[in-house]
């Protein structure tokens, strides 16, 4: 019964786009016989498992690389890299579903730009070109290879990296971050606390439930930003609020009023809410080199950036018992407390929407945003198809 359970909700988690938006070929033979010979017919090779290759279907930048990467589980993946001049921080995009690298080009491509910063997006095993089916444990694998090229061709570092999570990326983006005490900050965008809870309101962590994340965000050190839209029909926003209050240190989160689940990148709050928290994040000096069990919010609460909350009581009290998550015995005498969490997301409109005005989220500046509004433009443009990432395909003959 439960593995026929666990198969049904990673079928609900996955849609690859079909058939792919964009293809790949390998890169022209460099000039040197030598490297030619190195790299193989046709393909430049960097560090070992990771080869570049030339994107088709998308404009080409001078900007942008992209690499085949081979994964520990043995597939190979897809990444593209944004290079910006000037840029001190990398941000690792992990992206939502029903979208491809093709399809997410443009936005990776002028996120870069606005925000400043070297961007990495990929696709997961079996979405795009990469090889391999879509699973859970081949996401994580996955998102792994992608930070280790990072790491080891870009020559990016952990307290330099901004994990970026959107709907079901978020699952990889918080798996990575829980065990990564040195990161600089994370982003989710429309996330889920669980892949069961976004079909049924169950209040237990199941063993065959996939992308736990509301059991891993409590484990993640750095500034955590979360953005939901308030009118999201596929996820709804009080996954992100309850994320957002399990978080160890919260950034001020945006809550975009009227968003839906695909377009959120069609406000101006969104582009500049995330400019600010990216410039909060680059004054905000790097995490010293200290042991996962130093490296707290508690610790670090005199560098934490400006829109970061105080730790709450009832929150940090909630946090003391959350060990108890990773032993199964304990999972029944979760539902009361995890009941007080739903309920207090209703009561708490003075915390996650202040009266006090704020422009960013609730109200748009009437002044000209000119960077702002061609973001925005460009996204439109793009028709970013980011959907229903976790609806029961219809098997009926007549849908």
């Amino acid at each position: 019964m439960g593995g026929v359970t666990s198969t049904v909700a990673a079928r609900f988690a996955f849609f690859p786009p079909t058939p792919p938006s964009y293809g790949i070929e390998p890169l022209p033979p460099p000039d040197a016989a030598g490297a030619a010979a190195a790299a193989g017919p046709g393909e430049a090779k960097g560090k070992e498992g990771s080869v570049v290759v030339e994107l088709t279907g998308v404009p080409r930048r001078a900007n942008v690389e992209a690499r085949r990467l081979r994964t520990k589980r043995g597939t190979d993946v897809v990444a593209m890299y944004a290079r910006q001049t000037g840029a001190k921080l990398t941000l690792l995009y992990s992206h939502g579903n029903a979208a491809d690298l093709g399809q997410m080009y443009e936005l990776f491509v002028e996120l870069s730009a606005h925000l400043n910063v070297n961007l990495m997006g990929y696709d997961y095993s079996g979405y795009g070109q990469s090889s391999g089916k879509p699973s859970e444990q081949n996401t994580y694998a996955d998102i792994e290879a992608v930070y280790r090229c990072l790491i080891e061709t870009y020559a990016a570092s952990e307290e330099n990296i901004i994990l970026y999570g959107q709907s079901v990326g978020s699952g990889p983006t918080l798996d990575l971050a829980s065990r990564l005490p040195r990161l600089r900050a994370v982003v989710v965008h429309s996330p889920i606390l669980s892949g069961l809870r976004v079909m049924y309101p169950v209040k237990h962590t199941y063993w065959f439930d996939i992308y736990k994340n509301i059991d891993k965000i409590p484990l993640v050190s750095c500034p955590v930003l979360v953005i939901h839209g308030t009118a999201d029909e596929v996820v709804d926003c009080s996954h992100g609020r309850a994320l957002w209050e399990l978080a160890k240190v919260k950034y001020e989160p945006l809550w975009v009023k009227g968003g839906n689940h695909c377009n959120l990148e069609l406000y101006p709050e969104y582009i500049k809410h995330l400019k600010k928290f990216v410039g909060a994040i680059e004054k905000l000096p790097p995490p010293n080199d200290e042991s996962p069990e130093s490296s707290g919010a508690s610790d670090r609460t005199q560098t934490e950036p400006e829109g970061t909350e105080e730790p709450r009581k009832s929150v940090d009290h909630r946090e003391k018992t959350r060990p108890s998550l990773d032993h199964r015995k304990s999972t029944d005498r979760r539902d009361k407390p995890r009941g007080s969490t739903d309920r207090r997301d209703k009561s708490r409109k003075s915390v996650d929407n202040p009266d006090r005005p704020r422009a960013s989220v609730d109200q748009p500046a009437d002044r000209p945003r000119k960077s702002v509004d061609r973001f925005g433009g460009m996204m439109k443009a793009v028709r970013l198809r980011n959907i229903d990432c976790f609806k029961v395909p219809t098997t009926s003959s007549g849908s």
